[in-house]
């Protein structure tokens, strides 16, 4: 395969797919756009009939959202806080975590989360556990 004959397949699976680069909001909203139909279809899960074509949609996602959409550092009880804010609950409403009052002390910033609370919260929302784990303190100067 030649230079052009590369460059008149990419041309090609562009014109098809609109698949490439995300380079501008436009097309990033393209991509979610199709991510979602994607997910929709039912046919995105793994093993499903369209499960690399998402793969490669999502990639072109985060991708962009890496040098786009950087995200602020927020502290494990601020995510907590978020994450029950999302979702209507109450400090109560944690029984994995513990009591309210352990919940409260974890929001105040009393008490850190430990490794069972944070899988259980894991479990739960469905996010990473890196949003729990308390940053090191950097090297003293």
């Amino acid at each position: 395969m030649n230079l052009n004959d590369i460059r008149a397949s990419w041309a090609a699976l562009q014109g098809l797919t609109g698949l490439g680069p995300i380079h501008d909001d436009e097309g990033y909203t393209r991509m979610v756009e199709l991510a979602d139909a994607l997910i929709d279809s039912g046919l995105a899960g793994e093993g499903g009939e369209l499960s690399d074509l998402f793969g490669l949609v999502s990639g072109l996602i985060a991708d962009y959202d890496d040098t786009h959409h950087q995200l602020p550092q927020a502290s494990p009880r601020d995510m907590l806080r978020f994450l029950m804010e999302q979702h209507g609950l109450s400090q109560s409403d944690l029984p994995e975590i513990g009591s309210q009052g352990v919940v409260s002390e974890i929001l105040s910033g009393r008490r850190m989360l430990n490794a069972r609370q944070i899988a259980s919260l894991v479990a739960r929302f469905g996010v990473s556990a890196d949003l729990f784990i308390e940053p090191s303190p950097g090297p003293a100067h």
